[in-house]
């Protein structure tokens, strides 16, 4: 299977993370995704102990109308949770799966900055694409 000379220039060889780095990306997720966990499960709380609370002691419309919002803010907060859940889920595969590409940017193919990737450990891209990724959605939108 012969490759042409132009595709192997357009990925330049890209310096892979030492093990230490990687092992501490893995903790950072781990930790990242047991506190999301534990935000998930009390927003279940707050789900289930809503209805209860609103069949024994709801009986003014106000109060109806107000536990109804809790439980929709609730709903928004693991809703957001739940995705960044999958994002963090994502970086663990890619970190098992690929390690010796983790922390390369999906669109140019660079080295997203450590600091980056210890603020955001599930950062797909570098600073640069993520910021023209949003210039983009601003002028779509």
């Amino acid at each position: 299977m012969a490759t042409s000379k132009a595709a192997g220039e357009a990925t330049p060889k890209v310096k892979s993370m030492t093990k230490k780095q990687l092992q501490h990306f893995e903790k950072r997720l781990m930790e990242e995704r047991r506190r999301v966990l534990k935000e998930l499960g009390h927003h279940d709380e707050t789900f289930e102990g809503g209805d209860r609370e609103q069949s024994a002691y709801s009986f003014h419309m106000a109060d109806q109308g107000t536990d109804a919002m809790e439980r929709e803010k609730a709903f928004l907060f693991a809703s957001q949770e739940g995705r960044f859940l999958w994002h963090i889920d994502e970086a663990l595969r890619r970190l098992y799966r690929t390690p010796d590409s983790f922390g390369t940017c999906h669109s140019c193919g660079k080295m997203i900055a450590y600091d980056r990737l210890d603020a955001l450990p599930h950062a797909r891209y570098c600073i640069d694409c993520k910021q023209k990724e949003e210039d983009d959605k601003q002028k779509k939108g």
